[in-house]
């Protein structure tokens, strides 16, 4: 069977072998984007501790240490973090971060 007859044919009434042959005959290329652009958000200590797998408390402490200073935007009682942001400035080596605070003075 050619592959045009295989790809006319609805995918339900295909035997095992007809679809591994389509599978390895196939033109198609499959692209997946695996790079998400849009951004990641959680709102207050209840998401953020949710996102470091830890207690409110700590959440409520990395939040005052200033750590993740440049991902927090809080109006009032109302907080919000970007995910990926606050992720990353956690992994920051704390050595790494003093020194750019210094410079930045």
């Amino acid at each position: 069977m050619s592959t045009e007859e295989l790809l006319a044919k609805p995918l339900f009434s295909l035997t095992v072998g007809e679809f591994l042959e389509l599978q390895r005959r196939s033109e198609i290329p499959v692209v997946v984007d695996i790079t998400d652009k849009s951004e990641k958000y959680v709102y207050g200590i209840n998401g953020l501790a949710k996102l470091f797998n830890c207690s409110k408390t700590t959440a409520g402490k990395i939040k005052a240490s200033g750590r993740i200073d440049k991902a927090v935007s809080q109006m009032g009682k109302t907080i919000v973090i970007n995910a990926d942001l606050a992720i990353e400035l956690a992994r920051q080596p704390i050595i790494n971060r003093r020194k750019a605070q210094t410079q930045q003075r």
